[in-house]
C-alpha cells in the first residue's frame, strides 16, 4: 500500500504538468526528419508555445531535439551513444520495446528503421511527459508505458529486440535484473545493454555509497565481473561493441536542465570522480537469449 502511494504522490505532484499538456492545441505535422537531431514542422502551435512548454518540462536529459525553431540542447549528446550500438541493431519488422527510455529519445530514432511495433517503457513521470509532448508533434506510432524492467516478466518471451541503456548499475540486484530481461526476449532475441564499468581483468565491483554525486549506484563491475553475471542470467552468448569513457562533448551543462553535469562530477583533472573513484566508463554489449 505504501508503494502504491508514493507512486501516486509522484504523479499527484506532476498534475499541473499533465494538465499543461492536456490544453495542448491540435497540430499539423509540416514535415519530420529523424537523424541526429530529430526534428520536426508543425502548425497549429506558436513557437512561444512550444518553448513555454518545454521549459515547464525541464530538466531534459536525452536530446537533441529540434521542435519548429527551438532547439532542445539536452544534458546528454544521445546521437553519440547512438552511433555506438546503431549498427549492431537491425529493427525492421521486429517487436522493440526501450527500457528505462527516459524521453523516447531512442524510440524517435528507431521508428524510421521499420520496426513492427516500438514501445518504451519508464517509470519516471517527468520522462513520460516529455514524450507526449514530443510525440503530440511527431506524431510516431510509438507506445509509452510507465513500467520498469521488473515488469518484463509480465511479457515473457515477447520482444525480439530489447534496449536498455544506463540502467543496470541503478538495480540492487544487477543478476535479478538481467534476468528479467532476458525472459521478455524471445528465443534468440537479442539486447542492447549500456552500462557502467571499472578497469580491471578480476571478477570484482564496485559498490560505491555516491558516484560522481549520484546515491542511486549500487554495482560497477569489471567487464568478466559482468560476463559473469550474464552467464549466471542464462544468456547464451554476447559481444563488446565498445568501451568508452564519457567525455565533457557527450555530457555537459546547458540551459536545458537544473545544476550540475559531468564537469561538477569529476576532479579538476578528471581523472577521478570527486569521489575519487575511477571516471565514468561505458560498456555496449550485444547479447542474446
Amino acid at each position: 500500500i505504501l508503494k502504491e502511494r508514493r507512486g501516486w504522490l509522484r504523479w499527484r505532484n506532476f498534475a499541473p504538468k499533465v494538465e499543461l499538456l492536456e490544453g495542448l492545441p491540435p497540430v499539423k505535422r509540416k514535415g519530420v526528419q529523424l537523424g541526429p537531431v530529430p526534428t520536426v514542422e508543425v502548425e497549429g502551435i506558436s513557437d512561444r508555445q512550444i518553448l513555454n512548454i518545454a521549459q515547464q518540462l525541464k530538466p531534459w536529459r536525452k536530446g537533441p531535439f529540434q521542435l519548429n525553431s527551438i532547439f532542445i540542447d539536452a544534458e546528454w549528446r544521445s546521437d553519440l551513444k547512438w552511433e555506438v550500438v546503431a549498427p549492431e541493431i537491425e529493427p525492421e519488422g521486429r517487436d522493440i520495446v526501450d527500457v528505462g527510455c527516459n524521453n523516447g529519445y531512442y524510440l524517435f530514432r528507431l521508428s524510421e528503421k521499420g520496426p513492427k511495433y516500438l514501445a518504451g517503457w519508464d517509470p519516471t513521470p517527468l520522462f513520460y511527459l516529455q514524450f507526449q509532448f514530443l510525440n503530440h508533434l511527431f506524431q510516431l506510432p510509438i507506445d509509452y508505458f510507465p513500467l520498469g524492467v521488473e515488469h518484463l516478466p509480465l511479457t515473457p518471451n515477447r520482444w525480439d529486440l530489447i534496449l536498455c541503456m544506463g540502467v543496470l548499475y541503478h538495480r540492487p540486484d544487477p543478476i535479478r535484473m538481467l534476468k528479467e530481461l532476458r525472459q521478455g526476449l524471445r528465443p534468440g532475441g537479442e539486447l542492447i545493454l549500456d552500462t557502467l564499468v571499472i578497469p580491471g581483468e578480476e571478477e570484482v565491483a564496485l559498490t560505491p555509497r555516491r558516484y560522481g554525486k549520484m546515491g542511486n549506484v549500487y554495482f560497477i563491475p569489471t567487464l568478466p565481473a559482468l560476463f559473469n553475471w550474464l552467464d549466471r542470467a542464462k544468456f547464451s552468448k554476447w559481444k563488446v561493441i565498445g568501451v568508452r569513457r564519457t567525455s565533457l562533448e557527450e555530457q555537459r551543462k546547458t540551459d536545458w536542465i537544473e545544476g550540475e553535469s559531468l564537469e561538477h562530477f569529476l576532479t579538476p583533472d578528471q581523472s577521478r570522480t570527486i569521489e575519487g573513484y575511477p571516471p565514468p566508463t561505458r560498456a555496449y554489449l550485444k547479447i542474446w537469449r
